[in-house]
């Protein structure tokens, strides 16, 4: 359903979508890169200003807009308005609580995302069907050595203040970069947007733009690069702590406190969500180990995971093939999901290979269609990485990035048009990964995991996800080194040491981040189960599902609010 936007029925409404507008318009003029992702094409010839006037005016919007929100008559808003002043005001005080965690807010540098693949990250998603959206391209390649020039600027005000990355991070953002710079031109991820140029641009004009396009990428954006490499190389490698535990640094605590609320939307302790994880690791082991039992697998858990990453019959021999499979995989699963879901997005979606530089240890990942529809989703599998991806990994690994999970919410989300923009776009991990953990499940009932082989694929993913929640905070606030991480995930998932190390690395780069996954898809079963008990016979999952999708993502408390109104309803209802 995209609906047009309804005029708001009082003053207070109608004041309400005037400060959602005006916080929308100023959020993309200062974040032009966020505005292309959307598909708004206004700002893109612009990086983001990111001197300290810039970033100042930001957090003085977010206190008056939040103060103007505060001042609404919520009594006079009708249930979806106030519902959206509820996320405008919770996205508001969540931005705030790190206006003062300075030094955290300048470790921009990640082991897999981050500043140094922000330019190639946003070449994918960048337009070129016209000369003028080329040009645009254009512009932001000569833009980039300022940007890089502010980045270091920002990431020496950090270093001042006892924030550097560990040494183990930023070893991966060096590969990364030696990566970008070693590549050939026409190849480089930065000349990748060029490679096709749309039809209606005339060959001469499309040789000249390209010709163009190879002199920025030689001359602009590869220098630029190249000093980022140095100082990370040189002084900022210099100063990397051994540990990257949030707690070993200035106030850190009090920061990683914040990450856990932010990335669960709870109010759960970290000693809690250790808890949770501890628990849903030796529940997941026992289904393993009946999967272990049909397979008649006479050895420990340790040879049998050795077993399934190493016998050549469970692998690909070539990243061709390996896309194909998880081609035929969605196919089969796009045939079934109307018996799940009372409505599906219109966007399409497509898998693809994501760029060589990220290497082949990097996590496969999801890209949203924008909220004008004129881009597919993504989803972007790791071909390079064909020799440890197994075909017992792939059925469930598509159900998170493509469908029922990723695309399936975000692309759904995008086409509410009864919302304000800020809903459409709104992302929370532990709803957004949470529902596309809780998507996985989704498989026996879409006709997947029929071999023992691909149900332990599936309870590998599950068991990944709770061990995070055992493994995060043990990282961060509870003494755990990096090492213990890596050991613990290996013995207790069977994970590829190679993938392990990656997200070991992801988490102290991204702390509370992994923690949304298992407590979202854990809330989202729980709100079935209750549904399912309060409706009996009248439990509709395929309208459960669109009562879970319809208000675009939300924290868990709103999700669950949402969830008890919705079975009252349906309890009136027949």
């Amino acid at each position: 359903m995209n609906l047009p936007h309804p005029q708001p029925s009082s003053d207070q409404a109608q004041h309400l979508h005037q400060l959602f507008d005006e916080a929308w318009e100023a959020t993309l003029r200062r974040k032009p890169e966020l505005a292309t992702a959307m598909g708004d094409k206004r700002h893109g010839g612009r990086l983001e200003d990111a001197s300290p006037a810039v970033e100042a005016e930001a957090f003085a919007d977010a206190r008056r807009f939040l103060a103007a929100a505060q001042a609404v008559d919520r009594d006079a808003l009708s249930p979806t308005d106030r519902n959206s002043l509820d996320l405008f005001v919770h996205g508001l005080q969540d931005e705030l609580v790190y206006e003062a965690f300075v030094g955290y807010r300048r470790m921009t540098l990640g082991a897999i995302d981050g500043f140094q693949n922000d330019l190639a990250e946003l070449l994918t998603v960048s337009p070129v069907s016209t000369k003028g959206e080329v040009e645009q391209v254009l512009a932001r390649l000569a833009a980039y050595p300022r940007r890089v020039d502010q980045e270091l600027v920002r990431l020496r005000e950090g270093m001042a203040l006892g924030w550097v990355p560990p040494r183990v991070v930023l070893d991966r953002v060096l590969a990364a970069l030696d990566a970008q710079l070693a590549a050939v031109v026409d190849v480089s991820p930065f000349f990748e947007a060029f490679a096709s140029l749309g039809s209606d641009i005339s060959a001469a004009d499309q040789e000249s733009l390209r010709a163009r396009a190879r002199h920025a990428v030689v001359k602009q954006v590869l220098p630029a690069q190249l000093r980022l490499r140095d100082f990370v190389a040189g002084e900022y490698a210099a100063a990397a702590p051994a540990s990257g535990a949030l707690g070993s640094y200035p106030g850190g605590a009090a920061v990683y406190a914040a990450t856990v609320r932010s990335q669960t939307t709870t109010d759960l302790s970290p000693a809690e969500i250790h808890a949770i994880g501890l628990r849903e690791v030796a529940r997941l082991r026992g289904e393993i180990d009946k999967v272990m039992q049909a397979m008649q697998w006479q050895g420990d858990f340790a040879s049998f995971v050795l077993h399934l990453r190493t016998d050549a019959a469970y692998f690909y021999a070539t990243p061709e093939a390996l896309l194909t499979s998880y081609r035929d995989i969605a196919k089969r699963i796009d045939a079934e999901l109307p018996r799940l879901f009372a409505e599906l997005p219109r966007a399409p979606y497509g898998i693809r290979a994501m760029p060589a530089f990220t290497g082949p240890d990097a996590a496969e990942y999801y890209q949203p269609p924008p909220l004008d529809g004129s881009r597919p989703g993504w989803f972007n599998a790791n071909a390079e990485g064909f020799r440890t991806r197994p075909k017992w990994d792939q059925e469930t690994l598509t159900a998170h990035e493509a469908v029922p999970g990723h695309h399936l919410q975000m692309a759904r989300a995008a086409e509410l048009g009864e919302l304000p923009k800020f809903r459409r776009a709104a992302w929370f991990t532990a709803y957004g990964e949470g529902w596309a953990v809780y998507a996985e499940t989704l498989g026996f009932e879409l006709g997947l995991y029929q071999d023992p082989a691909s149900r332990f694929g599936h309870l590998q993913g599950q068991i990944f996800r709770a061990a995070r929640l055992v493994v995060d905070p043990g990282l961060h606030v509870m003494g755990w080194d990096r090492q213990r991480a890596i050991d613990y995930l290996v013995a207790q998932t069977g994970m590829n040491l190679g993938n392990v190390e990656s997200e070991v690395d992801r988490y102290i780069s991204i702390p509370g981040q992994a923690l949304g996954y298992m407590i979202g898809k854990l809330k989202i079963t729980e709100l079935r189960d209750r549904a399912k008990a309060q409706l009996g016979e009248r439990f509709d999952i395929r309208r459960f599902h669109m009562a879970l999708l319809d208000q675009g993502a939300l924290p868990l408390s709103m999700l669950e609010r949402e969830v008890d109104v919705w079975i009252a309803a349906e309890a009136a209802r027949h």
